[in-house]
This record gives C-alpha cells, sequence and structure tokens, in this order.
C-alpha cells in the first residue's frame, strides 16, 4: 500500500475493509486535489476526523464523504443503488452523513449556517427532496464538510471559495475546529504572489 493511504487511526477494525473497497473501485489511480489521488484524500480526511476527536461513525463518513460524487467533485461517483451495500460496510450512521454531505445543494446550507438558522434542513442538490435532520446531524455534517475542505485548500489555493460559510461553521463548531481552521487559514499567501484562484462554478 502506498505510503499515502497509510492510516494513523487504523484501530477502525473495518479500516482495511474500507480501504480495499475504495481501492477496488480505482480511487487510487483518480485526480483529486492538486497532485494527491482520490483515495489518498478519502483516507486523510479520515484520519483528520479521528484527530479532531470525531466519532468512529464521523470518521467512517469521511472516508467516503465524497462516495456518490459532490456538487463540485465528480470525478468518481458510487451509483446510488449501491447505498445498501455501503450502509452494511460502514454503518448506517455513517453512510447517511457522507450521503448528506454528497447531497447537500450547498448555497441554501451555506446560508443557513451564516444565518444561525436551527431548523436544520439540507436540500438534496439532485432531486429537491428535503431532509429534516437532528441537532447532531446538523453538527456532524458541518464537521465533516469543513474537515474535508481544509484538508485540500492548500492544494487548491480556492481561498475565497465560500470564505464566510467556512467562518460561520468554524465559529458554530468552536473547539479544535476553529483552531484547524485558524491554523489552515493563518497559511494563506499574500495576495501579491498571485496564488489565489477561482474554484469552478458549481452545478
Amino acid at each position: 500500500m502506498s505510503v499515502d493511504v497509510q492510516s494513523k487511526a487504523s484501530s477502525d477494525p473495518k479500516y482495511k475493509e474500507m480501504v480495499k473497497f475504495l481501492s477496488n473501485l480505482g480511487t487510487g489511480s483518480i485526480g483529486h486535489s492538486g497532485n494527491k489521488k482520490y483515495l489518498a484524500h478519502l483516507v486523510s480526511v479520515f484520519n483528520d476526523v479521528h484527530s479532531w476527536g470525531g466519532a468512529q461513525y464521523l470518521a467512517r463518513s469521511g472516508m467516503f464523504h465524497s462516495i456518490y460524487g459532490t456538487q463540485l467533485f465528480q470525478g468518481f461517483t458510487l451509483p446510488i443503488e449501491s447505498r445498501d451495500e455501503l450502509k452494511e460496510l460502514i454503518g448506517e450512521d455513517a453512510e447517511w452523513i457522507a450521503f448528506l454531505n454528497c447531497f447537500v445543494h450547498r448555497e441554501p446550507f451555506d446560508q443557513a449556517v451564516i444565518d444561525g438558522s436551527t431548523d436544520y434542513i439540507v436540500h438534496n442538490r439532485e432531486t429537491g427532496e428535503q431532509y429534516q435532520l437532528t441537532e447532531q446531524n446538523w453538527k456532524d455534517l458541518i464537521f465533516l464538510h469543513l474537515c474535508d475542505w481544509l484538508e485540500q485548500i492548500e492544494r487548491l489555493h480556492w481561498w475565497d471559495y465560500r470564505r464566510e460559510a467556512w467562518v460561520a461553521m468554524a465559529d458554530y463548531l468552536g473547539g479544535i475546529a476553529k483552531q484547524k481552521y485558524l491554523e489552515v487559514m493563518s497559511r494563506e499567501p499574500d495576495r501579491s504572489l498571485g496564488l489565489h484562484t477561482v474554484a469552478p462554478e458549481s452545478a
């Protein structure tokens, strides 16, 4: 196995099975952010969720956080018909948060976080369905969403992408999440260097 996908949190009894599942889908050869492959990114998010103190089910969500594709990333999409198979592998709680992260319509989600809404409603970007979340689901989704973004922003240089929303997410979570956000953003390069790039338009 490549050094890029070695896990610092491989005490999860499902770790090897999860990585094998993803490897068999060819994720190790799919590009993702900068020069990092998709599988390496997934494992990194898994590790980061653990290091932030996230529960085991949430770390597993991290490993599969974009498995069905997201509003911006469509480099790989597992068919939605495979949800039951994934639930069996990682558990229903983990799959649910991963599913939400994949299909959340980001604009209304961002605005809800910025506004401090306690409605906890997520809109499906493809079907228009609305999901009523529990407060814990909402917190988990924000946690995973922010953790995923901080893992890749320094490779992408999309420093201005959804900036107001990321600030609101970090403030909402507080603690280590806000600390990690501030650490990463402290490394934002000076604009005079011309390293800021614009994210592609989301669907």
